[in-house]
């Protein structure tokens, strides 16, 4: 399976759109990646815990998206976004959705 931001596969002819295909995401953010991203924000530098969350909740969407993309009898899904969102009463829920065009290709 091809996934790519980009309109079209290079080299590539798109013979059938299939639809638009979406994988979300919500993950909770637990106290203590809360507690560390706290103490990187006082003391400065990166913050780890929260980049690793972001990081698999992207992976989890992009599976999400290419499961359903396969459901579909797509081979690639092009024009993919990738957006992020903060959830939550206490901002606590982080929600990635990708989506895509799936495709059939020559």
């Amino acid at each position: 399976m091809i996934l790519t931001t980009t309109p079209s596969v290079e080299g590539r002819r798109i013979s059938e759109y299939k639809g638009i295909v979406f994988g979300e995401v919500v993950n909770g953010v637990d106290f203590v990646k809360d507690f560390a991203a706290g103490l990187t924000n006082f003391f400065g530098g990166r913050s780890g815990s929260y980049e690793g969350e972001l990081i698999g909740a992207r992976e989890e969407a992009l599976k999400e998206l290419e499961k359903r993309a396969r459901a579909l009898g797509a081979d690639a899904v092009v024009g993919i976004d990738i957006d992020y969102e903060v959830l939550g009463q206490g901002n606590n829920m982080l929600m990635v959705t990708a989506s895509g065009t799936a495709v059939i290709l020559d």
